[in-house]
């Protein structure tokens, strides 16, 4: 609904539609990766999404064409995040990955926070650097695990304060967000 509104012409595609052939990514400019426990009802579904992809060469080709493209953009949210950190894609430069770990609470966490979105160049959230927001989370595996210094990092959003519960996993930097350094 929410790319609706913004003018987008929204489908919703699941994998089986990719994984039978139905959709094709090359169909598509935009791909949001939905969280809510999409890909099942556990911890670590993130995880589970991308060995879906990974261990199918057709979907692993796939994904890379779509995010090679240069007019293409994608965003994560919850196991959606964490299914992009799994597969490498937002610093495919990196040799290290990033990952998404057990929040330091090791619970589920569900808050409404305050965040800071600091200078960026995201095309989703640029447009947005130096204002605060107000915004619901609900995680189990919140927490960014980063293993390079944070200028190596496009963090596109951040927790106001860095202590327990304002920054409900524990993530370093306060990050709550991160983006590729292309912004898309």
């Amino acid at each position: 609904a929410a790319f609706t509104r913004a003018g987008f012409d929204a489908y919703d595609v699941h994998m089986t539609d990719l994984l039978t052939g139905r959709a094709d990514l090359a169909e598509f400019v935009g791909l949001a990766c939905a969280g809510g426990f999409s890909y099942g009802d556990v911890l670590g579904a993130g995880g589970g999404w991308a060995k879906t992809i990974l261990h199918n060469d057709r979907m692993i080709e796939m994904f890379r064409t779509f995010f090679n493209r240069e007019d293409t953009f994608g965003l994560g949210i919850c196991n959606g995040c964490q299914l992009m950190a799994e597969l490498g894609l937002v610093y495919p430069e990196h040799e290290k990955k990033h990952k998404m770990v057990h929040n330091d609470s090791h619970k589920f966490e569900s808050n409404f926070v305050s965040l800071e979105i600091p200078k960026n160049n995201s095309v989703m959230f640029g447009s947005l650097s130096g204002t605060k927001l107000g915004v619901w989370v609900a995680h189990g595996e919140g927490k960014f695990e980063f293993p390079y210094e944070e200028k190596e990092y496009n963090i596109i959003a951040k927790y106001n304060y860095d202590g327990y519960p304002a920054n409900p996993n524990g993530s370093p930097w306060s990050v709550a967000g991160v983006c590729s350094k292309d912004g898309r």
